[in-house]
């Protein structure tokens, strides 16, 4: 019998720890984050309305009285901006008799198939809000949660307190230009939550960058199946062999408790600098001028012209012109981000100095637990993703992505969610070619000859500090177990 046949889940009754992830110890773990109906019902109880979660960026609600829903699970939130420009939180249900305060109608999950015309909803929003009014019995509540009017409230004989009528207030709280909710009113600071990684993310002042585009889809996979296939760069040979005629794309990763970071790997020597470790790194070859600018322009052009800026890739263009034959890797980096510094501070856009150490230690892309996602660079954060479940069914998520840049002042363009089928017209060849995956890896857990995930430790430990976490989180369950 296979070693692997031999244990499953949650055998060992003890989950691995950060020091083992930093040991790159071997694990394995199996379909029950996936498949199990009593681990959603977990989710729900014990995940969903425990954690800070992204909402939306700050600039989706620009004004005093913009609001939006927030659904994740079987949580709805109404978040809104107050006078002061300060954001307030609150569940969206009246507290008389549980009816939503803002209806919020399901997604819909096959906008083809749905019925007359019916599209699909991302989040209800709206602005000049002054109050919110049940559409039930018209009880009222003032954009501080407080109620303001009740229907013949003599006839509770004086135990409607403020206390028992007002809105259910949820945690709300802005890192890097993010809002963020918490529900759980004892949970820690945002701050706190975010630990290293905010600290070495704060240096690329994402709060400075704008939307560039952004897409929604419904998807047939579990939420965790669609996030892991972007929290490691290790199936880059395998699903997108056009990357490979201009660079390496040999990974490795590190926790950092609840959060952790991939990034590239450099093997040769040659190629070791402290932007090595990002998308905007020098390409492999005899002629790094040549074999820097395909690399970017390929990222840049199949990922939906994201993983780089327009400027970037213009400025490696002109290193074959610019630099002369034979000059190393080093030289052709440094001058290429020198160039294409200048070309932004030209038109308005300005670098945030960041230290070499930060920049190395900062990587490729933040996996911040448990469902977001962020490729950085100087002046842009894209792509990036958000996973959430879809209702009852583990078989679906509500999977999105979006490109955040920095702009001049004013420049940015106007955005809004699209809902896009996964096609390669409406997301770009590569990811595509991740959807293409997606579906199948969750058909394929479903299998009775799958014995469960053999992570690669070195490259793929993203994804093993997932379920690590989800395990904490959720009294045990799907945790990964090390290998014999």
């Amino acid at each position: 019998m296979n070693e692997m046949s031999k244990i499953g889940p949650n055998e060992s009754g003890e989950n691995i720890t950060a020091e083992d992830m930093d040991r790159e110890v071997r694990v394995t773990y199996g379909r029950e984050a996936f498949m199990s109906p009593e681990y959603l019902d977990a989710e729900k109880r014990l995940l969903w309305p425990k954690i800070w979660q992204m909402v939306e960026r700050e600039t989706d609600l620009p004004n005093p009285g913009d609001w939006m829903t927030y659904d994740v699970a079987d949580e709805s939130v109404i978040v809104l901006r107050k006078d002061d420009g300060t954001f307030k939180a609150f569940h969206n249900v009246c507290p008389h008799r549980g009816r939503q305060l803002v209806s919020v109608p399901d997604m819909i999950p096959d906008p083809v198939t749905s019925v007359s015309g019916a599209k699909p909803v991302h989040s209800v929003r709206g602005n000049n809000r002054k109050n919110f009014i049940c559409g039930f019995h018209g009880w009222t509540f003032d954009l501080d949660g407080n109620n303001t009017y009740i229907l013949d409230p003599q006839d509770w004989h004086g135990s409607l307190t403020p206390e028992r009528t007002c809105l259910s207030e949820v945690k709300v709280d802005t890192w890097g230009g993010y809002i963020y909710i918490n529900i759980d009113p004892d949970a820690c600071s945002l701050k706190e939550w975010m630990g290293r990684a905010g600290e070495i993310l704060d240096h690329f002042e994402l709060d400075k960058m704008r939307y560039k585009w952004r897409q929604w889809a419904i998807y047939p996979c579990n939420w965790k199946v669609a996030i892991e296939a972007f929290l490691e760069p290790y199936h880059i040979p395998g699903t997108h062999t056009q990357l490979l005629a201009y660079g390496e794309y040999y990974s490795k990763s590190k926790q950092y408790g609840l959060h952790s970071v991939s990034s590239y790997d450099t093997r040769d020597a040659a190629l070791k600098m402290p932007e090595a470790s990002g998308t905007v790194r020098v390409g492999k070859g005899e002629d790094p001028r040549i074999s820097t600018y395909e690399l970017i322009r390929e990222n840049y052009e199949t990922v939906n012209f994201t993983a780089s800026t327009e400027t970037l890739v213009n400025a490696a263009k002109r290193l074959v012109d610019e630099l002369p034959e034979g000059v190393s890797p080093a030289e052709c980096i440094a001058h290429w981000l020198a160039s294409a510094k200048a070309d932004d501070a030209a038109r308005g856009v300005i670098w945030p100095e960041i230290p070499p150490e930060v920049q190395d230690e900062s990587g490729l892309a933040w996996g911040l637990w448990p469902n977001q996602n962020i490729l950085h660079g100087v002046t842009f954060a894209s792509p990036c993703y958000r996973v959430r479940p879809h209702g009852d069914d583990p078989n679906k998520c509500i999977f999105e992505a979006y490109a955040l840049e920095r702009y001049p002042e004013g420049e940015e363009p106007k955005t809004e969610w699209v809902y896009a089928e996964p096609t390669p017209e409406n997301w770009g060849p590569v990811l595509e070619q991740d959807f293409a995956n997606m579906e199948f890896v969750h058909k394929g857990m479903k299998s009775s000859g799958w014995r469960g995930a053999i992570p690669n430790p070195h490259q793929e430990q993203k994804v093993i500090n997932l379920h690590r976490n989800l395990a904490d989180w959720l009294e045990g369950r799907g945790a990964p177990v090390k290998l014999p």
